[in-house]
Parts: C-alpha cells; sequence; structure tokens
C-alpha cells in the first residue's frame, strides 16, 4: 500500500505556493506602469500684486435708525424691513429682515401688549411666538414666525393682515427679548 501523505501538508503546500505566487505577482505589479489620475491645475490670472487678496468681509449690518429713541428696545424700520434688538447699552444684539403685512402700523412708540406661543395665521400657516403690539383700522398687528420657518406667501391686494412674520431664529431671538411691556419703536 502506498504512503498517504496527510491532509495538513496538503494545505500546508497549496498555502505556501498561494503565497509565492502572490508574491511574484506583487513584485511584477511594482515594476510596471502605475495609473495615474489626472491632476486638474486651476488656472488664475496673473497677480498684479505679489501678496494674496483679502477675503472680503460681510457688510456691516445696517445701524439702528437714529430717530428710535434710547434704552432697551425693539426698533421697527418699515421701509427697511427690518427689526433690530437693543439692550439697554442702547447697543444693538440682533437685527434681521421681516415680511410686513398689507398693514403697517403708524410710526409711533407702543408696547407688547400680548404674546402668544403658537396659533394659525391668517394665511392657514402654523405660527408661534405671536407678540401682539399695535393695531389699525381694526388689525391687530404683531410679530410672528411660521413654524416651519417659511416666509409668507403675497398676500392678495385685497387681504388685510398685520403679521409681520420672520425666520425661525429670529422669532425665538425676538420671543426671548421681548417680554409683556417691552417698547416698541416704529419708524420710516
Amino acid at each position: 500500500m502506498p504512503a498517504r501523505i496527510p491532509s495538513w501538508a496538503w494545505v500546508s503546500g497549496l498555502t505556501a505556493g498561494a503565497v509565492a505566487a502572490v508574491v511574484v505577482l506583487a513584485v511584477q505589479a511594482d515594476r510596471g506602469p502605475h495609473p495615474t489620475a489626472p491632476v486638474a491645475h486651476p488656472r488664475s490670472a496673473p497677480s498684479v500684486s505679489a501678496r494674496p487678496s483679502a477675503t472680503p468681509k460681510p457688510p456691516a449690518p445696517p445701524a439702528v435708525p437714529a430717530d428710535s429713541g434710547t434704552g432697551r428696545r425693539i426698533v421697527y424700520a418699515l421701509a427697511q424691513k427690518r427689526v433690530w434688538l437693543v439692550d439697554e447699552s442702547d447697543k444693538p444684539t440682533r437685527t434681521f429682515p421681516v415680511w410686513p403685512g398689507t398693514v403697517s402700523p403708524d410710526p409711533d412708540s407702543y408696547a407688547i401688549s400680548q404674546r402668544v406661543p403658537a396659533t394659525t395665521g391668517s394665511d392657514g400657516v402654523q405660527i408661534e411666538h405671536i407678540m401682539y403690539f399695535a393695531g389699525k383700522s381694526g388689525v391687530f398687528i404683531a410679530f410672528s414666525n411660521a413654524v416651519d420657518g417659511s416666509s409668507p406667501p403675497p398676500a392678495a391686494s385685497d387681504t388685510r393682515t398685520g403679521g409681520i412674520r420672520m425666520g425661525k431664529d429670529d422669532g425665538t431671538a425676538l420671543w426671548t427679548f421681548g417680554a409683556k411691556g417691552t417698547r416698541v419703536v416704529v419708524v420710516e
């Protein structure tokens, strides 16, 4: 009877052969050509100056209107469609654009008279941070923001709305800043 080779010897031999084959192929691959990806080099116009250009600074926010009084207050500029939150030292802590309704308050000094956490706006949108401060011709005027952060759709020309909408983060900041009785100064 012929001698039998144990199975472990077969496995060891096959493994050694496979490792040797991989080494030979790796050496051949290392000596061959290597594919390269094309490198994109940005082309720019030659610079007149050797120094790098400065990154443009964002424009400074508009200054608080001069005719808005002094002290802690919310300032609403009708023509700029913008609100400022001004602290006790007369420094603006935040400013942001707003989307006014079709009825605007007259320039004057008012106070936050009522705060409502959330409701549905006259346009059917869920709104929050509603802060009433004025009324005109039977229309209540209030700051608010849409719960989903959207801007209001344009109102029909015959619709009378007094909501002054803002972005969600701005609405949250205004809600935090404007307790009941906080002064609201409306300027042209």
